[in-house]
């Protein structure tokens, strides 16, 4: 049986792909084992940031050996080609709060690349799947350890990766255990909130009520 693990950051998270499940055989908290059609689900939320995600991932990994890790979430938006509900797939995800100062020439001398790319097999069966649906947009997602609350912000990383359609916390680090431990991945990201609208505070309020269970929907639909 392929074994498919899912990781996400929050509770309200973990709740909705958890109903997802079936037949669950380990129910702890942040953490259960199920059946999402013939595949065997490994569900962990792995906490808010970079080092709770990377930390999780490589835990499962080493302890449940997944033959694909999927990430998914919310995402805040950075580019006004998307819209709060729409759903962002990271072809790549980059780090947009790392500096390796002069030193070094490049960050690929770190033994990982700047863009850490979604497994080309699983980004292409994704694409096929929700080929109908303009909703799901395919680009870079950036992951840093900061909450995006306003323009200001959100232009800073836009100087620095202007092609960028997401911002999240957890995507590019799940991507760099990924990488380095050689399992498929892919992030799956469903825009909670758009920095550049004045009324940002309430849009991600808002958000919470119903938009997230699309979310874990499509990525059911996916997995199926």
């Amino acid at each position: 049986m392929t074994i498919i693990g899912v990781i996400v950051a929050m509770e309200i998270e973990f709740a909705l792909m958890k109903q997802t499940l079936s037949d669950i055989t380990v129910d702890q908290p942040g953490y259960c084992i199920g059946v999402l059609g013939n595949k065997k689900i490994i569900l962990q939320k792995s906490g808010i940031g970079k080092v709770n995600s990377a930390l999780a991932t490589a835990k499962m990994i080493a302890n449940e050996h997944p033959d694909y890790i999927i990430n998914s979430g919310v995402a805040g938006g950075l580019d006004r080609t998307v819209a709060q509900g729409d759903i962002v797939v990271g072809e790549h995800t980059a780090y947009h709060d790392l500096d390796i100062g002069e030193e070094i020439a490049s960050q690929d001398d770190l033994g990982f690349p700047k863009y850490i790319p979604a497994d080309s097999a699983l980004l292409a069966r994704v694409k096929e799947i929700k080929a109908s649906d303009n909703t799901v947009k395919y680009g870079l997602i950036c992951t840093g350890d900061q909450f995006i609350t306003n323009n200001d912000a959100l232009m800073v990383i836009k100087g620095k990766f202007p092609e960028a359609l997401a911002v999240d916390m957890e995507s590019n680090s799940i991507a760099h255990a990924c990488y380095q431990n050689k399992v498929p991945f892919i992030s799956i990201r469903i825009i909670s909130d758009t920095p550049w609208v004045e009324y940002h505070s309430e849009q991600y309020a808002a958000f919470w009520k119903s938009a997230p269970q699309r979310l874990f929907q499509i990525v059911s639909e996916i997995i199926r």
